[in-house]
């Protein structure tokens, strides 16, 4: 159909029954919003998690008890629960299931599934909302079609496949109804169940979108748009009204939170337009992401991401030798530890890792990679840092811009600069106790002048 809108409402949009009706508010104005991709009501995927990491039963069944009165709130508010109670009924005694039959320690397939009932809770009660406020709605399974690989945590979708099973299974109803979906989720070709990863309910619709060749992405949130900077650190952040794919791209990838960095991917693909706004004050407007955009600023916003680790390898066997940096890279690469920042000098290399969200994983895949490289070359980290962006444009190419910078930071240790790979950022670490006044700061400088 023409002028077909996704819309995603996150966690915060659909936590509780109220929000949920601010929400059927913004897609009852809009008869283009055809697709709603939901996330789990605000603190059950934190609960699932739990259920996943505690080996104490008893522990998995208070978690269990809190998930089911975030539901049965919603439920009870209900003109009609008879119409979707025995759907969440039965999801409830399966996930119940679940934690009675779990044993000592869940495999990564079980984690997956159990983690999965957030979202398909949340979906089952808000396609309820929707249809008691008069406009027809259905739940859909979206693992129906959204195919996946089977590393399960951080399932790979299949484009291809999404796209197929999409126009068999899911395009013929939305000329007739509202379809409410899950976002996070998905599916292998084992019937197996697999999640996205943290946050992917944003890629969830992003990539409906482009298996539905749909117009426009709407991702509902808590935030009013994307800001120049987040508003925590500074009062003077600023809403963006309108922010190119690459400038959006490379906020989301260096710590913006408002988008999952793999978002905007299957809308660039597409050149399908992402609109960010809250649903909590869907008058105030928000921002829109697009390829063309009418002005491209030299500085657009300031990015913060936390918990990053510096590792630098140093090694005479470095000078004018060749093969080095391949056997650096390759030892990183069968260990599956991804590098953010690289410089190299003479005879060493210093890079980046991104330790947020991994938490102790990050010292067990880190680990035997070190054990590695101090076979043939002294290595050095450096923990408690944090990765400051500057998000704009032709950075790598405009007069003054590293005068300007290090004009406002004279008096900061950097212990990396990161500038001239990116048109669209210059990246920096500082230790973690000086980011939040060193953002404050280069804020004031480049944004309020």
């Amino acid at each position: 159909m023409s002028n077909l809108i996704i819309a995603k409402f996150g966690g915060t949009s659909v936590a509780d029954f109220d929000a949920m009706c601010r929400c059927a508010d913004i897609i009852l104005a809009n008869d283009a919003i055809r697709v709603i991709v939901v996330s789990a009501s605000s603190g059950v995927t934190n609960l699932l998690v739990e259920i996943t990491k505690t080996t104490n039963v008893t522990e998995r069944y208070d978690a269990y008890a809190g998930i089911e009165a975030i539901t049965l709130a919603v439920l009870n508010r209900l003109s009609q629960p008879e119409q979707v109670a025995a759907a969440i009924e039965l999801l409830l005694a399966e996930l119940k299931a679940l934690i009675e039959n779990g044993g000592a320690v869940y495999s990564s397939a079980h984690k997956d599934l159990i983690q999965s009932f957030g979202e398909r809770l949340s979906s089952a009660l808000f396609s309820q909302v929707l249809s008691e406020r008069g406009t027809k709605a259905q739940c859909f399974d979206i693992r129906r079609i959204m195919r996946t690989d089977s590393r399960f945590g951080r399932a790979e979708p299949q484009v291809k496949q999404i796209a197929e099973l999409a126009e068999i299974h899911l395009k013929p109803m939305i000329a007739e109804q509202r379809i409410v979906t899950q976002g996070f989720i998905g599916q292998d070709d084992f019937e197996q169940t697999t999640t996205l990863g943290r946050g992917g309910s944003d890629y969830s619709a992003a990539l409906l979108a482009e298996a539905l060749q749909a117009d426009t992405v709407q991702i509902w949130t808590d935030v009013v748009g994307i800001f120049t900077t987040d508003p925590r650190l500074t009062d003077q952040a600023r809403c963006i009204a309108e922010i190119s794919f690459d400038e959006a791209a490379e906020m989301a990838t260096f710590g913006a939170k408002v988008l999952h960095p793999a978002t905007l991917i299957p809308a660039m693909r597409r050149n399908i337009g992402v609109f960010v706004g809250s649903s909590r004050e869907p008058e105030a407007g928000g921002t829109w992401i697009a390829r063309e955009v009418q002005q491209r600023p030299p500085y657009r916003a300031i990015a913060l991401r936390k918990s990053q680790t510096l590792i630098t390898v140093k090694s005479p066997d470095m000078l004018h030798a060749a093969g080095f940096l391949a056997r650096v890279f390759d030892i990183l690469s069968r260990h599956q530890i991804s590098v953010d920042l690289v410089t190299t000098s003479e005879i060493s290399v210093a890079l980046t890792l991104d330790e947020g969200g991994m938490t102790s994983a990050f010292s067990h895949a880190v680990e035997p990679a070190l054990l590695e490289l101090r076979g043939f070359c002294e290595v050095v980290v450096e923990q408690g840092l944090s990765l400051v962006a500057v998000i704009g444009n032709h950075l790598h190419s405009s007069k003054g811009i590293t005068g300007e910078l290090f004009q406002t930071l004279e008096r900061i240790n950097m212990r990396l600069i990161c500038h001239g790979a990116s048109k669209h950022n210059l990246c920096f670490l500082v230790q973690d106790a000086d980011a939040p006044a060193v953002v404050k700061q280069l804020h004031s400088n480049l944004f309020s002048a």
